[in-house]
């Protein structure tokens, strides 16, 4: 447990010793801040009675942060590694292949999630500097919260098992993004679902990325999402301790 949490402490400050975690930071605040805008001015031109938090998440600049800046976030935990030649190191240590992972999992996901922290305080800020502005609710806000981590802890695992498969970072945040991608624009046909397509229509529901957040942006916490991205991020972590293992093949 102790090598975790060294190992996870050495994967989260790596962010912080060069420009890049900074600017990563930076751009997810800049997209939150033009969500927040655009949902600020649809209310002022028409007032609505949805939870603002739902029509926040309606501009596709969040996905734009999970698609984009995730990809960027993860191209570095073992990519980085193999190109240095310190993976090997690594992982000849008294340390396992799955603490290695989680660890690196670890403080990636923290990171995502310290991007994400500053945007905490816009609600309070809004409503403490706008009159006619009415606090938001708890529930949606905590809906909210839980939905951003879980779709941010699958996105992650994605990126890791891509940078655990090349030496190069370019290509890992390449494939990190075009897996990532594929299944946003699958569960997008749940969108445009023709009457016909019967039980094919449930499925692409089921993985709708897009629904999902909606149901977290609305209030509501469904078990079943839940289960879905928890048991993908497990899905994704094993493939990257497999993707790992494979050295030992070769």
């Amino acid at each position: 447990m102790a090598a975790f949490f060294t190992l996870t402490r050495r994967e989260l400050g790596s962010y912080f010793l060069s420009l890049r975690g900074y600017v990563i930071i930076a751009c997810v605040q800049f997209l939150v801040g033009a969500m927040m805008l655009i949902a600020l001015d649809a209310l002022n031109e028409m007032p609505f009675d949805t939870p603002l938090t739902e029509k926040v998440f309606d501009s596709g600049f969040f996905w734009l942060i999970l698609l984009l800046m995730v990809p960027v976030i993860t191209m570095r935990t073992f990519a980085h590694e193999r190109s240095t030649g310190t993976l090997e190191t690594l992982l000849t240590t008294p340390v396992s292949d799955r603490a290695v992972v989680l660890a690196k999992f670890t403080g990636a996901w923290l990171f995502y999630l310290m991007a994400w922290a500053p945007a905490a305080a816009l609600p309070f800020l809004l409503h403490r500097h706008l009159s006619d502005f009415a606090p938001m609710e708890a529930g949606p806000m905590a809906s909210l919260a839980l939905g951003v981590a879980l779709l941010g802890a699958f996105f992650v695992a994605v990126g890791c098992f891509a940078s655990a498969l090349t030496r190069s970072q370019i290509i890992a945040a390449m494939t990190s993004f075009s897996i990532g991608t594929g299944l946003f624009l699958l569960g997008l046909l749940a969108v445009y679902r023709p009457p016909q397509l019967g039980w094919k229509t449930d499925l692409f529901r089921h993985i709708s990325m897009v629904e999902h957040m909606d149901d977290f942006a609305s209030g509501v916490v469904d078990t079943r999402h839940v289960v879905f991205y928890v048991s993908l991020t497990l899905l994704f972590l094993f493939l990257t301790e497999q993707a790992l293992a494979s050295r030992r093949w070769k």
